[in-house]
């Protein structure tokens, strides 16, 4: 008996030493990557780390070790081989990169990113073992803070329904935008009130209860249906919940109310609610095996294609450094930052601070100079050039762009809130926003990308998208004029337009 057991041992011997090899192939691999791609890496690693929204991704690869340790039994069974076919998403995930690179979108560079390093796993270790480990790969998506565009959405539904609950419960409001307005105070509900963390948070988690609890696919969409839309509605009770304390106990005790509750109480009740509830209709057993080894086994003998491990590394690797490689000699050296001149148009002439409501847009890595001007009619205007060069630490990128989630006319940090788009001049942008007190201003931006003027965010991530990857004048820059409501608004506005003339001419008589 002990002769056979140590025969049928041997042949797990070169199995065994073929994982170490390919998984210490793997291994160089993804530091590569890691390396090659720091900066990304580095800043989804700070996002984790110091944005409430996304702590939740630091749980996410323990989660993904878990879930392949249940996979190791499967793994043992089968024999890790170089497998070509997933270059190509490989490929995928770079020029996804590329794109976001091009284009100033971090969320796009940070998904090629990952999605590199899933086509890595797979061209190091074969068809049978990405069969396996295909859940782990997807919750790997998770990793990628996503979600801030939904932000706004999320702060007008939650707005909307509080006003509802309020409305049911008697209690006397107004909204304007995202503002509500009660005897009890004014309230905003602002990005951190938006429940974009709790909602995202919730998905992650429902995602990964769905593979474990449920077989049907039917029950799994029904559990992600409600993991999204409770998480929503919870969010919008709670905020009425704050509400409703300041209408009778005072802004102080609502303030304390909402920070306990949002802390922790309230939605770790509603996710065990949620668990609760869902418990009865699980359909797979919880001593049920990860995956089906017989079906992994026909997925390993199905790969034809088998390379040697060093030519799938190489590979791999050449692949992935094609994005960056392009954006390097589509985007050249380009040209030096040039000096700004804010505009002196007749009749409007530089002040000091005047006693309205300080505002001041924000744009990350720009070169921003600003001035407050007033005509002869006591009208005043704010006017800010925000400009990024075409190298350096100025120049479009990483948290670095004209438009995008926390840039623009409103500071997500300051005291200014959007409350809705206003009739555009041609070729920019009109909107209106409010800080605390009800102080309104109106704020009219232009965008020269590379020579284009426009007033259209969908359009200056294009221009920029070409530029950065066929080449071309690099440079983007923003042109802002604003008015308080008390100091003229819009009719301020457009006066100092009017006086300035057309906008092309005007950036190009900036120096830009």
């Amino acid at each position: 008996m002990s002769e056979t057991a140590g025969l049928s041992a041997i042949p797990a011997r070169p199995m065994l030493a073929g994982w170490r090899v390919h998984l210490a192939a793997l291994g160089l691999v993804v530091a590569a990557l890691l390396l090659l791609f720091a900066r990304d890496a580095g800043d989804m690693a700070w996002i984790w780390w110091d944005s409430s929204t996304y702590e939740h991704c630091l749980v996410i690869i323990p989660i993904i070790g878990w879930l392949v340790w249940q996979r190791l039994p499967m793994l043992r069974a089968i024999a890790p081989q170089g497998w070509p076919l997933p270059l190509a998403w490989i490929a995928i995930g770079g020029f996804g990169w590329l794109l976001g690179e091009a284009a100033g979108v971090a969320v796009a560079r940070q998904l090629g990113l990952v999605m590199m390093l899933q086509g890595a796993v797979a061209t190091t270790l074969g068809r049978g073992a990405t069969a396996g480990l295909l859940f782990p790969l997807f919750y790997a998506f998770f990793l990628v803070p996503f979600g801030d565009a939904v932000i706004p959405a999320l702060q007008t539904v939650t707005a909307r329904l509080c006003m509802i609950l309020l409305h049911m419960a008697r209690v006397p409001a107004t909204i304007d935008g995202v503002f509500i307005n009660t005897p009890g105070g004014w309230f905003k509900v602002a990005e951190a009130c938006s429940g974009a963390k709790f909602l995202i948070a919730m998905i992650a988690l429902g995602v990964l209860v769905a593979h474990l609890g449920f077989r049907s696919r039917g029950r799994r969409a029904v559990f992600m249906l409600v993991c999204v839309i409770v998480p929503v509605i919870a969010n919008a009770i709670r905020a009425f919940g704050t509400i409703f304390v300041a209408q009778y106990r005072g802004a102080q005790a609502a303030a304390g109310f909402d920070h306990v509750v949002y802390g922790w109480i309230f939605f770790a009740v509603v996710i065990a609610v949620v668990l609760a509830a869902s418990w009865r209709f699980f359909d797979k057993p919880a001593d049920a095996p990860a995956v089906d080894v017989m079906a992994v086994e026909r997925e390993a003998a199905k790969q034809r294609a088998r390379w040697p491990l060093i030519a799938t590394a190489c590979a791999t690797l050449a692949v992935a450094c094609a994005a960056p490689l392009w954006s390097l000699l589509a985007t050249g050296a380009g040209r030096a930052a040039p000096a700004i001149l804010l505009p002196a148009p007749p009749g409007w002439a530089p002040v000091v601070d005047s006693g309205v409501t300080p505002w001041r847009p924000r744009f990350d890595g720009a070169q921003m100079p600003s001035a407050r001007y007033r005509n002869a009619a006591g009208e005043e205007v704010d006017v800010v050039v925000a400009y990024f060069e075409s190298q350096g630490q100025s120049r479009q990128g990483q948290n670095r762009s004209l438009v995008g989630f926390g840039h623009g006319a409103v500071d997500p940090d300051g005291n200014w809130s959007w409350v809705a788009d206003l009739p555009a001049p041609d070729g920019g942008r009109a909107e209106r926003i409010v800080a605390p007190g009800q102080h309104h201003r109106v704020v009219v931006s232009f965008y020269d990308v590379g020579g284009v003027v426009t007033g259209s965010a969908p359009r200056v991530k294009i221009e920029t998208l070409k530029r950065h990857l066929f080449g071309g004048p690099q440079y983007a820059a923003a042109l802002l004029v604003s008015a308080d409501e008390a100091k003229g608004g819009r009719q301020a506005v457009d006066h100092f337009l009017g006086a300035i003339g057309p906008i092309g001419p005007a950036f190009q008589h900036m120096g830009l």
